[in-house]
Protein backbone atom coordinates (compact mmCIF):
# COMPACT_ATOMS: atom_id res chain seq x y z
CA UNK A 1 0.00 0.00 0.00
CA UNK A 2 1.33 3.42 -0.99
CA UNK A 3 2.44 5.75 1.80
CA UNK A 4 0.42 8.90 2.44
CA UNK A 5 1.34 12.45 3.44
CA UNK A 6 -0.51 15.66 4.20
CA UNK A 7 -0.99 18.06 1.30
CA UNK A 8 -3.21 20.95 0.25
CA UNK A 9 -5.34 19.87 -2.70
CA UNK A 10 -8.28 21.21 -4.67
CA UNK A 11 -10.99 19.23 -6.43
CA UNK A 12 -12.63 22.14 -8.30
CA UNK A 13 -11.56 25.56 -9.55
CA UNK A 14 -12.46 28.55 -7.40
CA UNK A 15 -11.37 30.95 -4.68
CA UNK A 16 -9.15 30.27 -1.66
CA UNK A 17 -11.94 28.24 -0.07
CA UNK A 18 -11.37 25.34 -2.54
CA UNK A 19 -7.97 24.55 -0.96
CA UNK A 20 -8.31 21.51 1.30
CA UNK A 21 -5.71 20.13 3.73
CA UNK A 22 -5.97 16.34 3.45
CA UNK A 23 -4.19 13.03 2.92
CA UNK A 24 -2.52 12.46 -0.45
CA UNK A 25 -0.20 9.77 -1.86
CA UNK A 26 3.46 10.34 -1.02
CA UNK A 27 5.34 10.86 -4.30
CA UNK A 28 7.58 8.12 -5.65
CA UNK A 29 11.16 8.84 -6.64
CA UNK A 30 11.97 8.29 -10.31
CA UNK A 31 15.44 8.16 -11.88
CA UNK A 32 16.91 11.66 -12.11
CA UNK A 33 14.81 12.92 -9.19
CA UNK A 34 15.09 13.68 -5.49
CA UNK A 35 12.35 13.36 -2.90
CA UNK A 36 12.42 16.33 -0.56
CA UNK A 37 10.85 16.57 2.89
CA UNK A 38 9.39 20.07 2.54
CA UNK A 39 9.99 22.58 5.34
CA UNK A 40 8.59 25.68 3.63
CA UNK A 41 6.74 26.65 0.44
CA UNK A 42 6.84 30.02 -1.33
CA UNK A 43 3.65 31.43 -2.88
CA UNK A 44 3.61 32.88 -6.39
CA UNK A 45 0.97 34.28 -8.78
CA UNK A 46 0.84 31.06 -10.88
CA UNK A 47 -0.53 29.36 -7.74
CA UNK A 48 -3.73 31.43 -7.81
CA UNK A 49 -3.87 31.42 -11.60
CA UNK A 50 -4.01 27.60 -11.50
CA UNK A 51 -6.39 27.59 -8.52
CA UNK A 52 -8.85 29.67 -10.58
CA UNK A 53 -8.33 27.62 -13.77
CA UNK A 54 -5.98 30.00 -15.65
CA UNK A 55 -8.88 32.32 -16.52
CA UNK A 56 -6.37 35.06 -17.44
CA UNK A 57 -4.89 32.98 -20.31
CA UNK A 58 -6.39 32.70 -23.81
CA UNK A 59 -8.40 29.42 -24.05
CA UNK A 60 -5.86 27.83 -26.40
CA UNK A 61 -3.13 28.36 -23.78
CA UNK A 62 -5.06 26.92 -20.84
CA UNK A 63 -3.49 23.55 -19.96
CA UNK A 64 -5.82 20.57 -19.35
CA UNK A 65 -6.13 20.04 -15.59
CA UNK A 66 -6.81 16.71 -13.86
CA UNK A 67 -8.20 16.88 -10.31
CA UNK A 68 -7.23 16.64 -7.55
CA UNK A 69 -4.52 19.28 -7.99
CA UNK A 70 -1.69 20.23 -5.62
CA UNK A 71 -0.54 23.82 -6.20
CA UNK A 72 2.89 25.37 -5.81
CA UNK A 73 6.40 25.34 -7.25
CA UNK A 74 8.81 26.83 -4.70
CA UNK A 75 10.17 24.70 -1.88
CA UNK A 76 12.96 24.50 0.66
CA UNK A 77 13.60 21.31 2.59
CA UNK A 78 15.78 18.29 3.18
CA UNK A 79 16.57 15.47 0.73
CA UNK A 80 14.86 12.29 1.93
CA UNK A 81 15.57 9.97 -1.02
CA UNK A 82 17.80 10.08 -4.11
CA UNK A 83 16.72 8.50 -7.40
CA UNK A 84 18.99 6.58 -9.75
CA UNK A 85 21.44 8.51 -11.95
CA UNK A 86 21.47 11.48 -9.52
CA UNK A 87 24.89 12.80 -8.55
CA UNK A 88 25.85 15.72 -6.34
CA UNK A 89 23.07 15.30 -3.76
CA UNK A 90 22.79 13.06 -0.70
CA UNK A 91 20.10 12.18 1.82
CA UNK A 92 20.10 14.91 4.49
CA UNK A 93 21.15 17.76 2.18
CA UNK A 94 19.27 21.02 2.69
CA UNK A 95 18.02 22.16 -0.73
CA UNK A 96 15.73 24.63 -2.47
CA UNK A 97 14.06 24.56 -5.87
CA UNK A 98 11.44 25.82 -8.27
CA UNK A 99 9.80 22.55 -9.26
CA UNK A 100 9.02 21.77 -12.92
CA UNK A 101 8.17 25.26 -14.15
CA UNK A 102 6.66 26.06 -16.59
CA UNK A 103 6.19 22.47 -17.75
CA UNK A 104 4.33 21.67 -14.50
CA UNK A 105 1.75 24.45 -14.96
CA UNK A 106 -1.07 21.90 -15.06
CA UNK A 107 -0.39 20.98 -11.43
CA UNK A 108 2.60 18.65 -11.81
CA UNK A 109 4.88 20.67 -9.50
CA UNK A 110 2.88 19.71 -6.37
CA UNK A 111 4.70 21.82 -3.78
CA UNK A 112 1.94 22.42 -1.17
CA UNK A 113 2.77 19.11 0.51
CA UNK A 114 4.95 17.42 3.12
CA UNK A 115 6.98 15.71 0.37
CA UNK A 116 7.70 16.55 -3.24
CA UNK A 117 9.62 14.77 -5.99
CA UNK A 118 11.88 17.15 -7.90
CA UNK A 119 14.06 16.73 -11.01
CA UNK A 120 17.65 17.02 -9.75
CA UNK A 121 18.29 19.66 -12.44
CA UNK A 122 15.81 21.99 -10.68
CA UNK A 123 17.55 21.72 -7.28
CA UNK A 124 20.43 23.53 -5.56
CA UNK A 125 21.89 23.36 -2.08
CA UNK A 126 20.09 25.86 0.16
CA UNK A 127 22.19 28.91 1.11
CA UNK A 128 23.44 28.13 4.62
CA UNK A 129 22.99 31.74 5.74
CA UNK A 130 19.19 31.77 5.42
CA UNK A 131 16.48 29.56 6.91
CA UNK A 132 13.98 27.40 5.02
CA UNK A 133 11.25 30.07 5.11
CA UNK A 134 13.47 32.65 3.41
CA UNK A 135 14.91 30.07 0.98
CA UNK A 136 11.42 28.97 -0.10
CA UNK A 137 10.60 32.61 -0.87
CA UNK A 138 13.45 32.84 -3.38
CA UNK A 139 13.14 30.55 -6.41
CA UNK A 140 10.47 31.86 -8.79
CA UNK A 141 10.75 35.53 -7.85
CA UNK A 142 14.54 35.73 -7.84
CA UNK A 143 14.95 33.51 -10.92
CA UNK A 144 12.48 35.80 -12.72
CA UNK A 145 14.54 38.86 -11.81
CA UNK A 146 17.81 37.07 -12.67
CA UNK A 147 16.62 35.74 -16.04
CA UNK A 148 15.22 39.14 -17.03
CA UNK A 149 18.22 41.19 -15.86
CA UNK A 150 21.35 39.04 -15.76
CA UNK A 151 21.25 35.73 -17.62
CA UNK A 152 18.36 34.11 -19.46
CA UNK A 153 19.91 30.70 -18.85
CA UNK A 154 18.01 28.81 -21.59
CA UNK A 155 17.21 28.83 -25.31
CA UNK A 156 13.50 28.02 -25.18
CA UNK A 157 11.37 30.11 -27.58
CA UNK A 158 9.04 32.72 -26.10
CA UNK A 159 5.49 32.40 -27.51
CA UNK A 160 4.84 36.09 -26.79
CA UNK A 161 7.61 37.51 -28.96
CA UNK A 162 9.64 36.42 -32.00
CA UNK A 163 13.05 37.35 -30.58
CA UNK A 164 14.94 35.82 -27.68
CA UNK A 165 14.98 38.01 -24.57
CA UNK A 166 18.39 39.62 -24.00
CA UNK A 167 19.24 41.26 -20.65
CA UNK A 168 20.76 44.75 -20.92
CA UNK A 169 23.90 46.14 -19.30
CA UNK A 170 22.98 47.87 -16.03
CA UNK A 171 26.21 49.58 -14.98
CA UNK A 172 25.74 53.36 -14.80
CA UNK A 173 22.15 53.12 -16.07
CA UNK A 174 18.96 54.46 -14.50
CA UNK A 175 16.41 51.72 -13.85
CA UNK A 176 12.80 52.32 -12.82
CA UNK A 177 11.10 49.41 -11.06
CA UNK A 178 7.30 49.39 -10.89
CA UNK A 179 5.85 47.19 -8.16
CA UNK A 180 9.20 47.48 -6.39
CA UNK A 181 8.10 46.20 -2.97
CA UNK A 182 6.63 42.91 -4.19
CA UNK A 183 8.19 39.49 -4.59
CA UNK A 184 9.90 40.01 -7.95
CA UNK A 185 10.23 43.79 -7.54
CA UNK A 186 12.28 43.76 -4.34
CA UNK A 187 14.77 41.39 -6.00
CA UNK A 188 14.93 43.54 -9.17
CA UNK A 189 15.81 46.57 -7.03
CA UNK A 190 18.68 44.69 -5.37
CA UNK A 191 20.07 43.11 -8.55
CA UNK A 192 20.01 46.46 -10.39
CA UNK A 193 21.94 48.07 -7.51
CA UNK A 194 24.36 45.14 -7.37
CA UNK A 195 25.07 45.62 -11.08
CA UNK A 196 25.75 49.34 -10.68
CA UNK A 197 22.47 50.99 -11.66
CA UNK A 198 20.70 53.98 -10.15
CA UNK A 199 17.29 52.68 -9.06
CA UNK A 200 13.96 54.52 -8.94
CA UNK A 201 11.39 52.42 -7.08
CA UNK A 202 7.66 52.86 -7.66
CA UNK A 203 5.54 51.66 -4.72
CA UNK A 204 3.12 53.00 -2.14
CA UNK A 205 4.68 55.35 0.40
CA UNK A 206 4.41 52.87 3.26
CA UNK A 207 7.20 50.84 1.62
CA UNK A 208 9.67 53.75 1.40
CA UNK A 209 11.92 52.80 4.35
CA UNK A 210 11.93 49.15 3.21
CA UNK A 211 12.99 50.04 -0.34
CA UNK A 212 15.63 52.56 0.71
CA UNK A 213 17.06 49.84 2.95
CA UNK A 214 17.34 47.61 -0.12
CA UNK A 215 19.27 50.34 -1.94
CA UNK A 216 16.65 52.28 -3.92
CA UNK A 217 17.98 55.78 -4.73
CA UNK A 218 14.57 57.39 -5.25
CA UNK A 219 11.01 56.43 -4.37
CA UNK A 220 7.93 57.47 -6.32
CA UNK A 221 4.80 57.01 -4.21
CA UNK A 222 2.21 56.13 -6.84
CA UNK A 223 -0.62 56.96 -4.42
CA UNK A 224 0.48 60.61 -4.56
CA UNK A 225 2.26 60.95 -7.90
CA UNK A 226 1.69 59.35 -11.32
CA UNK A 227 5.16 57.93 -12.06
CA UNK A 228 5.01 58.36 -15.83
CA UNK A 229 4.29 62.08 -15.33
CA UNK A 230 7.56 62.71 -13.45
CA UNK A 231 10.12 60.09 -14.56
CA UNK A 232 12.17 60.92 -17.66
CA UNK A 233 15.33 59.74 -19.48
CA UNK A 234 15.10 56.24 -17.97
CA UNK A 235 17.33 53.54 -19.52
CA UNK A 236 15.27 50.56 -18.38
CA UNK A 237 11.80 50.14 -16.89
CA UNK A 238 11.10 46.81 -15.23
CA UNK A 239 7.36 46.60 -14.73
CA UNK A 240 6.89 43.90 -12.10
CA UNK A 241 3.13 44.51 -12.25
CA UNK A 242 2.89 44.22 -16.03
CA UNK A 243 -0.24 43.59 -18.08
CA UNK A 244 -2.07 45.93 -20.46
CA UNK A 245 -0.99 49.11 -18.62
CA UNK A 246 2.77 48.64 -19.14
CA UNK A 247 2.67 50.88 -22.20
CA UNK A 248 2.20 53.96 -19.98
CA UNK A 249 5.92 53.75 -19.10
CA UNK A 250 7.11 54.17 -22.71
CA UNK A 251 7.22 57.96 -22.38
CA UNK A 252 9.56 57.74 -19.39
CA UNK A 253 12.25 56.03 -21.49
CA UNK A 254 15.04 57.60 -23.50
CA UNK A 255 15.49 56.55 -27.12
CA UNK A 256 17.37 53.25 -27.13
CA UNK A 257 15.91 52.35 -23.73
CA UNK A 258 14.07 49.16 -22.83
CA UNK A 259 10.81 48.15 -21.16
CA UNK A 260 10.66 44.71 -19.53
CA UNK A 261 7.08 43.81 -18.52
CA UNK A 262 7.33 40.82 -16.18
CA UNK A 263 3.76 39.85 -17.16
CA UNK A 264 3.45 40.86 -20.80
CA UNK A 265 0.03 39.45 -21.70
CA UNK A 266 -2.19 42.29 -22.88
CA UNK A 267 0.64 44.62 -23.95
CA UNK A 268 -0.42 46.20 -27.26
CA UNK A 269 1.79 49.27 -27.70
CA UNK A 270 4.43 47.63 -29.91
CA UNK A 271 4.11 50.14 -32.76
CA UNK A 272 4.42 53.07 -30.34
CA UNK A 273 7.52 51.46 -28.79
CA UNK A 274 9.11 51.00 -32.22
CA UNK A 275 8.38 54.60 -33.16
CA UNK A 276 10.05 55.75 -29.93
CA UNK A 277 13.10 53.53 -30.43
CA UNK A 278 12.34 51.48 -27.32
CA UNK A 279 12.86 47.72 -26.99
CA UNK A 280 10.00 45.86 -25.30
CA UNK A 281 11.00 42.38 -24.20
CA UNK A 282 9.97 39.69 -21.74
CA UNK A 283 10.62 36.05 -21.01
CA UNK A 284 9.05 33.08 -19.24
CA UNK A 285 10.88 32.13 -16.05
CA UNK A 286 12.18 28.55 -16.10
CA UNK A 287 13.42 26.18 -13.43
CA UNK A 288 17.22 26.16 -13.06
CA UNK A 289 19.11 24.47 -10.27
CA UNK A 290 22.32 25.80 -11.84
CA UNK A 291 21.18 29.41 -11.49
CA UNK A 292 19.93 28.84 -7.92
CA UNK A 293 23.40 27.48 -7.13
CA UNK A 294 24.99 30.56 -8.74
CA UNK A 295 22.73 32.90 -6.74
CA UNK A 296 23.16 31.06 -3.41
CA UNK A 297 26.43 32.80 -2.37
CA UNK A 298 24.78 36.23 -2.84
CA UNK A 299 21.99 35.16 -0.48
CA UNK A 300 24.48 33.58 1.90
CA UNK A 301 26.49 36.80 2.18
CA UNK A 302 23.40 39.01 2.44
CA UNK A 303 24.20 40.80 -0.83
CA UNK A 304 20.66 39.88 -1.88
CA UNK A 305 18.12 39.81 0.96
CA UNK A 306 14.76 38.10 1.10
CA UNK A 307 11.77 39.92 2.60
CA UNK A 308 8.89 37.93 4.07
CA UNK A 309 5.49 39.58 4.07
CA UNK A 310 3.86 36.85 6.18
CA UNK A 311 3.87 33.12 6.88
CA UNK A 312 1.10 30.58 7.48
CA UNK A 313 1.00 26.88 8.36
CA UNK A 314 0.49 24.59 5.36
CA UNK A 315 -2.99 23.72 6.65
CA UNK A 316 -3.93 27.42 6.38
CA UNK A 317 -3.01 27.78 2.69
CA UNK A 318 -6.45 29.28 2.01
CA UNK A 319 -5.67 32.10 4.48
CA UNK A 320 -2.35 32.72 2.71
CA UNK A 321 -4.20 33.00 -0.61
CA UNK A 322 -6.63 35.46 0.98
CA UNK A 323 -3.64 37.55 2.08
CA UNK A 324 -2.23 37.46 -1.47
CA UNK A 325 -5.57 38.66 -2.87
CA UNK A 326 -5.45 41.74 -0.61
CA UNK A 327 -2.35 42.99 -2.49
CA UNK A 328 0.21 45.54 -1.25
CA UNK A 329 2.56 42.67 -0.37
CA UNK A 330 6.03 43.47 0.94
CA UNK A 331 8.27 40.64 -0.24
CA UNK A 332 6.90 37.10 -0.24
CA UNK A 333 4.27 34.95 1.49
CA UNK A 334 5.34 31.49 2.67
CA UNK A 335 3.72 28.34 4.04
CA UNK A 336 5.47 26.50 6.85
CA UNK A 337 5.27 22.70 6.84
CA UNK A 338 5.21 21.10 10.29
Amino acid sequence: MREVMKAVRQHVFGGPEVLVYEDAPKPEVKPGELRVRVHAVGLNPPDWYLREGYKMLPPEWQPPISFPVILGTDISGVVEAVGGDVQGFSVGDEVYAMVRFPEGMAGDSRAYAEYVSVPASDVALKPAGIDHAHAAAVPMALLTAWQFLVDLGHDEPNPLQPKRHIPVSLGGKTVLVNGAAGGVGHFVVQIAKLKGARVIAVASGKHEAFLRNLGADQIIDYTRTTPEDVARDIDLVVDAVGGPDSGRFLRTLKRGGALFPIFSLGFTDHEEAERMGVTVSSTQVRSSGAQLAEIAPLLDRGEIRVALDSSYPLAAASKAHERAAQGHIQGKIVLMVA
